[in-house]
């Protein structure tokens, strides 16, 4: 690890810490009121994203529910950088959007496609005029209807969609992010139905419910797959993609095992070389993103987290080729936990033949014997195996799960893959 690193690690953990988040919210409270400014919340609108059209379902009842000012935004599509496989984006967002719907009561029906190019331009057009004229939230839920059933459409100026799409684009990139369905409110960003309830409790804790609502959540936070055994009378396989280079993976590796053994299933470990390692880019904005984003999972959660001596490189691909080796002497998970845990949340350099030691040692393996395999590169036949199914799938990252024929992406679908270990398609 270079002096670098063992500088930035303590300081991005205070960052990252959920007492350094409590403290900004309280201060941009204190300056709000101070200012006597009223709670305006920023949203961020693509017409052509299933989120997006999920939120609008989602954003009157949080008007209802909280005393805030709602301005909506108009964006286009993410930069290509945030959506490497584009077209594999589209329709996984589909599918999870429809199941998603499902799940919390919206609506958005499985067999819709991706909208035309042409009836975008108009959605965007009519979205548009309704933000200029001050009617979006009152329009926008039939715009998005009749955009995704392939309704007619109003047919607006094309320019003000343009000039809208350009600004909400401009304010969306200076604030720090890159995708639509997001709100933005004092300096955090919360992504979709599935983060939601951050910023509800959020608003809770500024004392900004409204007199006579309730302080249930929208959305609650998905909670743990309950903890009964599977009840088929056939071993079923969970396949786990993972990558020891996602903290999305270090969040959902202790609940995937616990599953996987609550449901007396048979765990795959199926790792893949990380995004970057593969060629797709990861900028700044997202990095930082993910880290809060994580941070505010993992406390949550109650895992460690935030002590990071990112693994990129060398130190994944040494992880790598001890994890065969850890699989075979039956401690595949233990080893897998024990990587994630020590470069996400110990600060642990596996790039150093100590910094692994630490971390095999504490995964209840020997050190001599993985001496033996550590730096070999017979793993590299299986990750690529690995990444080959996975896109077969209509997945491109992870944390990935299959079980049977269903396949979803994401440590928020952990429900789904305990649906499909107790009813199995």
């Amino acid at each position: 690890m270079t002096l670098k690193s063992l500088i930035v690690s303590p300081a991005l953990a205070h960052l990252l810490s959920p007492q350094r988040r409590l403290q900004q919210h309280e201060h941009y409270e204190k300056r709000r009121r101070k200012r006597g400014r009223p709670a305006v919340i920023e949203y961020f609108h693509q017409g052509d994203d299933p989120y997006s059209h999920l939120m609008l379902q989602l954003l009157p009842r949080l008007h209802e529910q909280y005393a805030v000012e709602i301005k909506p935004w108009l964006v286009g599509p993410p930069p290509d950088w945030a959506a490497p496989e584009r077209a594999m984006l589209e329709d996984w967002s589909r599918r999870d959007a429809a199941s998603l719907a499902n799940h919390l009561g919206l609506v958005f029906a499985p067999h819709h496609e991706q909208p035309r190019a042409a009836a975008i331009t108009l959605a965007d057009a009519a979205l548009a005029d309704a933000i200029d004229r001050g009617r979006f939230f009152e329009e926008s839920p039939g715009i998005s209807d009749a955009l995704w059933r392939g309704g007619p459409l109003p047919s607006c100026p094309a320019n003000g969609a343009q000039a809208a799409i350009r600004a909400g684009n401009a304010r969306r990139q200076a604030a720090g992010h890159y995708l639509g369905a997001t709100l933005f409110y004092g300096g955090e960003w919360y992504w979709g139905p599935d983060r939601l309830h951050y910023l509800a409790r959020r608003l809770q804790q500024a004392g900004l419910t409204r007199e006579g609502a309730t302080d249930n959540p929208l959305i609650p936070p998905q909670s743990s797959p309950a903890p009964a055994g599977n009840a088929h009378d056939r071993e079923l396989e969970l396949h786990f993609f993972l990558s020891f280079r996602s903290p999305y993976t270090y969040l959902a590796a202790v609940r995937v095992f616990a599953l996987a053994r609550k449901r007396n299933a048979s765990l795959k470990l199926r790792f893949v070389l990380p995004m970057v390692m593969r060629g797709l880019p990861v900028p700044r904005a997202k990095k930082m993103y993910i880290m809060t984003d994580v941070a505010r999972e993992a406390s949550r959660l109650g895992i460690p987290f935030g002590r990071i001596a990112d693994p990129l490189g060398r130190p994944v691909e040494r992880g790598y080729s001890l994890l065969p080796w850890a699989r075979s002497e039956g401690r595949g998970e233990e080893y897998c936990l024990a990587f994630l845990r020590g470069v996400w949340a110990q600060g642990i350099d596996a790039g150093s033949d100590r910094g692994m030691r630490r971390i095999v040692e504490s995964a209840g393996l020997s050190w001599t014997g993985a001496r033996d395999h550590l730096d070999t590169d017979t793993w590299r036949a299986e990750a690529e195996a690995n990444r080959s199914e996975m896109i077969s799938l209509g997945l491109w990252g992870v944390p990935s799960f299959r079980v049977g024929n269903t396949a979803v992406w994401g440590q928020d679908r952990l429900w789904q893959v305990d649906a499909a270990l107790r009813d199995p398609q």
